[in-house]
C-alpha cells in the first residue's frame, strides 16, 4: 500500500511503533497504535500526539497578499494581525464550501494557508485560477511536517522546549522559532490550535526533523501518560466536540449557514468569493441544518444512514457517526430540516440504517 500512496515523513517511526495503517487523503496514515479508546482516553485525560503531516501549506506573500486571502475566504482576513490565526471556509461562486482550512498572518505580506489532505491538488488550482490580484502563491506542502500535540497535559509537556513564550501564546495564536532553540529544529511555527477540544498544539518543522521532534516529546510525555495517537482517535475526538470533516459533513453540496459554520462568514468584511450566494442564504435562511446526537440505546450510527422522525419520514443524511469513547454510547452528526421541532437539543429522532436506533439531539461538545 505505501508503494501506491504518499507517506508523511514520520512513516518509518509509524511502523516502528506498530502502528496500523490505512489510506486516508492519498496518504498511507496511522488509524491506531494502542488503541482508539485508550488513545482517544489519553487525549481527553493527559495528551496525545498525532501525526497530520499529509495537510498542505501554500504561502501567499507580496503587497497583494491580504487581498488575495480576503476575496478567497469567507472570514474577515483584516482582523488579523502578525501572530494571529483564523479558522474560515474557501466557498464557489454559488456558496459550497470547497475547504475549511486556517490562516496565519506571518506578517502583512505575509499569510499561510493550511488545507485539508484529500483537498490539496485542488484547493493549489482553486488558488491559482482564483488570483486576479496577482498575489504570489507558492506550494509548501512538502517542506512542512505537523505534528499536532493535544490534550490537558499537552502545554506542560510543550513547555521546557518552546519556553516562557508558551504561557503567553493564547487560543488561534502562534510564534515562530526559527534559531533551533525548538528542538534543534532550523524553522518552527508553533501554533495554539487543533481538532480534538482539548487545550493544545499544532507543530509545523521541516521534515527532516519531524522523527527528532515526534520521539523528543513522547519521551518528555511519558510520565504524564502521553501517547501516539492516530486518525481513528482523532475522528472520534472531533466528533465529540461537534467539529465538522470536510467530504462528510461539508462539502461544495453544503452552505456554510446549514452547516452551523455561519459565525466564519463575515459578509461586511469585504468581497470574496460566494458572498452573494451566502447573503441569499442568511437572508432567507437555510433549509437544513446540521445537528449533533447521542443514541439513547445500543447502536451506532454510520454515515449513511438516515435520521427520520417518529413517522419514519426520512429528515436527512447522517453524515459522521461513531461510538463515543467519553459517553459510551453512539454519537453522530447529520442534516434535518431547519426547523425547531428536529434541531432544538432534547428532540427525539432515530437513525435508520442496519436496525433503527433512537438518538436526541444534543448540543455539542458532547463530552462536555
Amino acid at each position: 500500500m505505501a508503494d501506491t500512496l504518499a507517506t508523511t515523513p514520520l512513516y518509518d517511526v509509524h511502523e516502528a511503533l506498530g502502528a496500523r495503517m490505512m489510506p486516508f487523503g492519498g496518504f498511507d496514515m496511522p488509524v491506531q497504535y494502542s488503541g482508539i479508546i485508550a488513545e482517544h482516553e489519553a487525549v481527553r485525560n493527559n495528551a496525545g500526539l498525532f501525526d497530520v503531516s499529509h495537510m498542505g501549506e501554500v504561502d501567499v506573500t507580496g503587497p497583494q497578499a491580504e487581498a488575495f486571502v480576503q476575496h478567497l475566504v469567507t472570514n474577515d482576513v483584516s482582523a488579523l494581525y502578525d501572530g494571529k490565526a483564523l479558522y474560515t471556509a474557501m466557498c464557489t461562486p454559488e456558496g459550497g464550501i470547497i475547504d475549511d482550512l486556517l490562516v496565519y498572518r506571518r506578517a502583512a505580506n505575509h499569510f499561510l494557508l493550511v488545507i485539508n489532505a484529500g483537498n490539496r491538488a485542488e484547493d493549489w488550482r482553486w488558488m491559482q485560477e482564483n488570483n486576479p490580484m496577482g498575489a504570489t502563491l507558492t506550494n509548501r506542502s512538502d517542506e512542512y511536517a505537523l505534528l499536532a500535540l493535544q490534550g490537558p497535559k499537552a502545554l506542560d509537556i510543550a513547555r521546557p522546549f518552546v519556553g516562557p513564550a508558551l504561557d503567553e501564546l493564547r487560543f488561534y495564536h502562534f510564534i515562530e522559532m526559527n534559531d533551533g532553540s525548538f528542538i534543534d529544529c532550523d524553522r518552527a511555527i508553533i501554533s495554539r490550535t487543533g481538532y480534538t477540544g482539548e487545550p493544545g498544539l499544532e507543530l509545523y518543522v521541516p521534515p527532516e526533523d519531524a522523527a527528532l521532534v515526534w520521539n523528543t516529546l513522547l519521551e518528555a510525555g511519558a510520565d504524564d501518560g502521553l501517547l501516539p495517537a492516530g486518525l481513528g482517535a482523532r475522528d472520534t475526538l472531533r466528533m465529540e466536540a461537534g467539529f465538522c470533516l470536510h467530504g462528510n459533513d461539508i462539502s461544495k453540496e453544503t452552505n456554510p449557514y446549514e452547516a452551523g459554520l455561519g459565525w466564519i462568514v463575515k459578509l461586511e468584511a469585504g468581497d470574496f468569493i460566494g458572498r452573494e450566494a451566502l447573503r441569499a442564504v442568511k437572508e432567507e435562511g437555510p433549509h437544513r441544518k446540521l445537528v449533533a446526537f447521542v443514541a439513547q440505546e445500543r447502536g451506532i450510527p454510520r454515515a449513511g444512514d438516515e435520521l427520520i422522525d417518529a413517522d419514519g419520514t426520512v429528515l436527512g443524511p447522517v453524515t459522521s457517526g461513531t461510538q463515543s469513547p467519553t459517553l459510551s454510547s453512539g454519537i453522530g452528526l447529520g442534516y434535518v430540516p431547519n426547523k425547531s421541532i428536529y434541531t432544538d437539543p432534547g428532540t427525539s429522532l432515530s437513525v435508520q440504517g442496519r436496525r433503527t436506533v433512537a438518538v436526541e439531539v444534543a448540543k455539542p461538545p458532547l463530552h462536555k
